[in-house]
Parts: structure tokens; C-alpha cells; sequence
């Protein structure tokens, strides 16, 4: 029996993503363009949501960081929705990037040269200094699908995202590490398969 519907929106865009910053457990707000993002993905999740057949309302829930609840409130308001109805899941947190959290990979690799080639060779095992990898997230995201028991609106991050897709099988570890997550974009996990919808 095929498992829940994943309606995932990533957040949308910061000033440090514009920048090429890694961001993981810092809290930097959305820019203007992030908000108009986060509206636009609201606006496709409607056309989704109208085009659900029957089952149970949906869930929503978002990663604690502020740049995903802001996402998800504005999301919810472009719904017609209470922007603050949702639930908190700290499994949604974006991967840690440990020494790294506010350097570009540029700035990085000039601090850490060797775990940065180390990094890049093996991506999903691979922690950045102080960090977390990408199999640890996959680990938590895995045990959060496994809990979920209706059809659900995720608003979290590229990482998140990238660990799902490998949790689910969707994506295999070595692609899914240097994928692009689109911001104001909405991906649909379902019956073991993802689309993309912008």
C-alpha cells in the first residue's frame, strides 16, 4: 500500500542564499523575493490541492527554522488559510553545516581544504567540520515519513529535500547530493515516484 502524499515546499529565497552562504541551523529571514516565492508555491499548492481525490484534509508542517515558517505562513495565508495552524517537526531542521554555517563553498574549501575534498568525493558520509551529513539527515527524514499517517504539506529546505528523495528511493545518494532544490516550486512524493511543479 503506497504511503502519504508529500506536498514539499522548499523555503524561500534568503539573502544568504543569494549570496552562495551556507545557511543549516542559522535563522536568516526571507528576502522579498523569498516571500514572493513562498506566495507563488502557496498558489500552486491550491491548484494541487483542488485536483486531490478525496481522503482526509491535509496536514501541514514545517521545519523550525524561520525561514521555513514564514514559508508555510504565507503558503497557508495564499490558501485562505490561519497562517499559523500548522505543526513543528524538528526532524524538517536543514542539515548542519557545522564550521561552515555563513561561508561560501569557496570560503570553505579555503578553510578546510582536506575534509572539503573529502567532502566532495563522498558527499553523503562526508560531515562538514562540526557538521552533519547527508546520510545522518536521511536517517531522520526517513523516520519521519515513517510516522506520517495522512497526506501532508512539508515547507523545509534543499537538504531535507535531497535526504527524502534518498530515503524513499527515489534518488540514488550520489546524484541526489548535488541536486537543485527550486525555490517557489512544489514537489509531490507519490506512489514511490516525485514531480516537480512550478
Amino acid at each position: 500500500m503506497p504511503g502519504p502524499t508529500i506536498y514539499y515546499i522548499r523555503h524561500g529565497e534568503t539573502e544568504w542564499n543569494a549570496q552562495g552562504r551556507l545557511q543549516g541551523g542559522r535563522d536568516i529571514p526571507l528576502n522579498d523575493l523569498g516571500r514572493r516565492q513562498a506566495v507563488t508555491a502557496g498558489l500552486i499548492l491550491g491548484g494541487l490541492a483542488r485536483d486531490r481525490r478525496g481522503g482526509q484534509p491535509l496536514s501541514f508542517v514545517a521545519s523550525p527554522l524561520l525561514r521555513a515558517r514564514v514559508t508555510m505562513e504565507l503558503v497557508r495565508g495564499s490558501l485562505r488559510l490561519p497562517p499559523d495552524d500548522y505543526a513543528i517537526d524538528d526532524r524538517l531542521r536543514e542539515i548542519s553545516y557545522g564550521n561552515w554555517e555563513g561561508a561560501t563553498l569557496a570560503e570553505a574549501q579555503l578553510a578546510d581544504p582536506a575534509i572539503f575534498a573529502a567532502r566532495q568525493a563522498e558527499k553523503w558520509t562526508v560531515p562538514p567540520p562540526c557538521g552533519e551529513s547527508y546520510a545522518a539527515a536521511e536517517a531522520r527524514m526517513s523516520e519521519w515519513y515513517s510516522q506520517l499517517s495522512a497526506d501532508t504539506v512539508a515547507v523545509a529546505h534543499g537538504g531535507t529535500a535531497r535526504a527524502l528523495m534518498v530515503a524513499l528511493r527515489i534518488e540514488r545518494p550520489e546524484r541526489a547530493a548535488d541536486l537543485l532544490i527550486e525555490q517557489g516550486a512544489v514537489y509531490v512524493f507519490a506512489e514511490g515516484g516525485l514531480r516537480k511543479h512550478r
